[in-house]
Parts: C-alpha cells; structure tokens; sequence
C-alpha cells in the first residue's frame, strides 16, 4: 500500500508540474480541438472546385453544352479565353486544366467524324490532375453522345452492378480526418509529456531531491505513466465527444467505453516509449530531434494513412513491433465500422504485449541513468 501511496502522490505532482506548464496545457488544448476541427475542414476532396478555363474556337451549341458542364463543387465556373491567354494562365499557374475546343467540333461530331479536343493539365497540382483528367474525359464523352444522339443512351453491361458505400456513404473528408488526427495525437502527445516531464526534472534539478527519498525506479516511473496518460486519455474523450460529435456531426459507429479502452492500453506503451527517448535525451531540443525520427515512421507507417497491404512485406513486418499498427487497426475498426472486443482483442493483446516489453525496457533504461546521476 505504500507503494501505491507513493505512485499515487507522485503522480499528483506531475499534474500540478504540467498545470505551472503553460506551454504544455496550450499544446493539449490546441491538438485536441483546433488541431482536430483544421484536420476534418481544411483538407477538402481532390475534386473541390478544381480551376477550369476552355477555348471555345467553335461556338456552336455543342461547344456551349460542353462549357455549362462543368460547375461547382467539383470544378469552378469555366472561364472562357482566347488562345494567346491559353499558355500565360497555365504558366501563371492560374488553372489546373484548359479544355481546347476546335473549330468546326460540332460538324465533325454530326458529320460522324472523330474530332479532337485538347485538354491541358497544370500535373505540379497532381492529385487535382489525376482525377480531373478523368472527370473531364467522362464528361465530354458524355456531353457529345448526348448532342450527337439527342438522347442520353444507357449502356447495358453483362453484368449488373449494385454499389454499396459502406461506413462513409457520402464519402466525406471530415469523418476520416478527425478520427484519425485524434487516433495519431494521442500516440504524439503521450510520448511527448511523458518526456519532457522527465527531462523536467533533470532540468530543474528536482530528480536529485526523488532519490534522496525512500523511492523506487518502479514508483517514480509509474506514476509519470499514468499522470501523463491520464491526461492525454480524458483529453481524446473531451475531443471524441465534445469536437468529432458535438461540433463536426462526426457518427461514431462503435463503442466509445470499447474505444476507450484501446486507447488505456496504448497509452500504456506509448508513455513507456517517451520515457526511453527521454533517457536518451539529454536535453529538450535532443528530444525534439528524436521525436521527429521516431514519429513519423510511426504515423505514416501504421496504416493511418496508407493501407498496410500497399507497403512493401518487409515495411509491413518491421510495423508489426510497433503499437501504433495495432492502435490504428482496433481504432478504426471500432470508430468507423462499429466492431466490438470480439474483433479486436486480438490488436489488445499485441498493445499489452509490445507495451510489457517497451516497459521493461523503459525501466531498465531509467535505473541505470538514475544511478549516474547519482
């Protein structure tokens, strides 16, 4: 019990230390609201008003058709130029795509020739340029069978195909979005109080007044552990419940409590992880340097980001040993398709497991810089 006592008291210290911190609380505060809200608003879909201008060199009714085709969201209204604004607005970067219509298009469409359309893409804009190139391409195609045979045909394909969008039927940035920059700040954020509170104390001098006291390795680490994650644990509740749902409408198909959970379980690893960098560290920019190295990989390699299965075997293998893989998995299948424990117990153990061994090490790596300080 005095053990416990001391981990319990300890650990209350930390809060008081990051609450004199006022850098640290507005790091919190920002990365689960402003953070959260710019992630689902500010990065609209490839297609979202995309810049457009046509040369209409025919001016004939067909050429029109084709003109009044194209309109917001996907693409801005057209604007219509001449050939020698052509080639400036491409190179001032004006317009991601200039359609080119010939003159004499619309005889030769009646006249059952094959005539052509230029379509210049801006492809430094390449997301833009990849999908808008086949947008425009469907369109056009489209506009013309319709003029050419006055009627919209319906093609009959062999095969019947019923589509079916599951978990994000209108396929809407804000709900990835959100969700998962709550999923990557709560693995950023852990690693990063649980460090710099204790390189604070290294700092301050205040870890030479720890062991002086009748304490333990064991007893100061934990209760930096569950301070910290406490703390990042009530923060992505807050943000859950208050932000994705109150604010952005965001539906969350599972169990919050479930959520919850998987996300005791990887703070667990993941604060065990700041302390090794921190022991590392030997001072607040090091650190920094180190979170950069250890981050990203850890982020962008997760399958947040970019299904595992595109990742090359050995990228897929090497993720294995990090929590974030298993982290992201149950998160997502929990948030976005409502799975329950019996999906993702199997993500939970691999959490528990990877976090036992990054504890272990974390406290073998603490021991043995405590006793050169003292």
């Amino acid at each position: 019990m005095s053990r416990l006592s001391n981990i319990y008291r300890l650990g209350v210290k930390e809060l008081w230390s990051l609450v004199r911190d006022p850098m640290m609380l507005v790091l919190i505060a920002y990365t689960f609201t402003v953070s959260i809200y710019v992630a689902a608003t500010a990065m609209p879909e490839s297609m979202h008003k995309a810049s457009i201008a046509i040369v209409d060199e025919d001016g004939s009714p067909l050429s029109a058709r084709i003109v009044s085709a194209f309109y917001p969201p996907h693409f801005n209204t057209p604007r219509l130029l001449n050939l020698k604004e052509m080639d400036a607005g491409m190179d001032s970067g004006d317009y991601t795509f200039v359609l080119d219509i010939p003159s004499g298009f619309q005889a030769d469409v009646l006249a059952g020739r094959s005539p052509r359309i230029q379509l210049n893409v801006d492809a430094t804009r390449m997301s833009q340029a990849f999908t808008g190139n086949a947008y425009i391409q469907q369109m056009v195609s489209d506009e013309v069978d319709e003029f050419a045979r006055r009627y919209r045909v319906a093609r009959t394909l062999p095969v019947d195909l019923n589509l079916h969008t599951r978990f994000n039927p209108n396929l809407e940035q804000a709900w990835f979005g959100s969700l998962m920059e709550i999923i990557n700040n709560v693995t950023m954020l852990s690693i990063i109080l649980t460090g710099a509170a204790l390189i604070r104390e290294r700092e301050h001098g205040t870890i030479e007044h720890l062991l002086v006291m009748p304490l333990r390795p064991l007893e100061i680490m934990m209760a930096k552990v569950w301070s910290m994650g406490l703390v990042v644990w009530c923060a992505a509740l807050i943000a859950l419940v208050f932000v994705v749902q109150g604010t952005l409408h965001v539906p969350v198909q599972g169990s919050i409590a479930l959520f919850m959970l998987v996300v005791a379980m990887h703070l667990f690893a993941t604060t065990s992880m700041g302390i090794f960098l921190a022991t590392v560290a030997r001072s607040m920019p090091q650190f920094g340097m180190l979170l950069v190295l250890v981050l990203l990989p850890l982020q962008l390699l997760s399958g947040g980001m970019t299904p595992r299965e595109s990742m090359p075997a050995l990228v897929r293998d090497i993720m294995l040993f990090a929590p974030t893989t298993h982290f992201v998995s149950a998160a997502q299948a929990i948030l976005y398709r409502g799975a329950g424990l019996d999906t993702v117990w199997t993500s939970l153990l691999a959490i528990a497991a990877i976090g036992a061994v990054l504890f272990s090490a974390s406290l073998a790596r603490f021991r043995k810089t405590i006793s050169q300080v003292a």
